[in-house]
C-alpha cells in the first residue's frame, strides 16, 4: 500500500510538472517619450514578471533588438526565435517568442510577414499603416516527448481590412504548418472580442478557426479583462485586445491578466495575459 501512495505521489507531481506556462506580452517599444515609463525604467519589472510567473513561452510583441537582448540577459535559461519586421532579421520590432531553453527544444521555425507577399521580407499589404509579422515554431517537450506549434503576432492598428486579412491568413497558415498537431498562438490583436478579426478566427463554423484560452479555462480568469492600461493607473476599458488562443488538444488549466504596479507604474502600457497549459 505504501509504495502505491509512493507511486500515486510520483504520478501527481510529474502531471503538475507537465503543464506549461505561457505569456502573451507587448512590452512597449524603447521611446524616451515615454519618460518615466520608458524601458530603462520597465525592463526589471518585465523580466521578473516572467520570472515570478515561471512562463515556459513568451510571446513578445513590439520587442525591439536590445529590448529583447536586455530581456535574455535578465532571464537564463531562457532562448528565442524570431526576427525584425523590417528585414527578418535585426531591424524593427520583434514577434519574438522567448522559451524555457532547459525544458522545450526547438526542431524548426520561421517569420512570414501579413501581407499578399508572406515570405518577402518588410512586406505589408492591404491598408496597414505598418509592416507586421508573425513568428513561429515547432517545439519538443524534453519532459513529455509531446510536439506542438507556437505562433506569435501583432497586427495591425490602423488597418481595418488588414487586421481581416491578416486573421484568415493566419488560420491558414496554422492549417498548413502545423496541420494536427497542438497550436497555441499568442499576440496583441488590437481588436476586442466583438470585433471582426476575432470571430473569424474563433468563428466555430470554420474547421480550422482556434479557441480563446480565457472562455475554456477550467478556472475562473483572474485579474482584469482589459489588457490595454496606456500606462494610465488602471485599464482602459474592459476589453482585451491581447489574447492567447489553443487549438488541437491543448487543455487550459487557467487565465490570468497580470496587472502587478511597482510604486504605481507597470511593467509596459500592456497587461501580460498568462495561461496554464497541458499538451492532451
Amino acid at each position: 500500500m505504501v509504495s502505491l501512495l509512493l507511486l500515486l505521489a510520483a504520478f501527481a507531481g510529474y502531471t503538475q510538472d507537465a503543464s506549461i506556462n505561457v505569456m502573451s506580452f507587448n512590452i512597449r517599444l524603447d521611446v524616451t517619450s515615454d519618460s518615466l515609463n520608458s524601458w530603462p525604467y520597465r525592463k526589471d519589472m518585465a523580466a521578473s514578471q516572467i520570472l515570478f510567473h515561471e512562463a515556459d513561452f513568451v510571446g513578445l510583441q513590439e520587442a525591439l533588438h536590445h529590448q529583447l537582448n536586455d530581456l535574455k540577459e535578465r532571464l537564463p535559461g531562457y532562448a528565442s526565435i524570431g526576427g525584425g519586421r523590417n528585414d527578418g532579421k535585426e531591424s524593427g520590432e520583434y514577434c519574438a517568442i522567448l522559451y524555457n531553453a532547459n525544458r522545450f527544444e526547438v526542431q524548426v521555425s520561421e517569420t512570414f510577414w501579413l501581407s499578399e507577399t508572406p515570405a518577402l521580407p518588410g512586406s505589408k499589404s492591404w491598408d496597414a499603416a505598418i509592416t507586421r509579422i508573425v513568428t513561429w515554431g515547432k517545439f519538443r517537450d524534453r519532459l513529455t516527448g509531446k510536439e506542438f506549434f507556437v505562433f506569435n503576432t501583432h497586427f495591425d492598428h490602423i488597418g481595418k481590412e488588414a487586421r481581416k486579412q491578416s486573421a484568415g491568413m493566419i488560420l491558414q497558415k496554422i492549417h498548413e504548418l502545423a496541420e494536427d498537431y497542438p497550436v497555441i498562438l499568442t499576440g496583441d490583436f488590437n481588436s476586442n472580442e466583438d470585433d471582426e478579426p476575432i470571430k473569424i478566427l474563433t468563428d466555430t463554423s470554420n474547421p480550422r478557426h482556434v479557441t480563446d484560452s480565457k472562455s475554456v479555462s477550467q478556472t475562473p480568469h483572474y485579474g482584469p479583462s482589459g489588457t490595454f492600461n496606456a500606462f494610465r493607473n488602471a485599464e482602459v476599458d474592459d476589453h482585451a485586445i491581447d489574447f492567447i488562443f489553443i487549438k488541437n488538444g491543448v487543455e487550459v488549466l487557467k487565465h490570468a491578466t497580470l496587472s502587478q504596479t511597482w510604486r504605481g507604474r507597470f511593467s509596459s502600457d500592456h497587461f501580460p495575459v498568462y495561461v496554464k497549459v497541458k499538451i492532451k
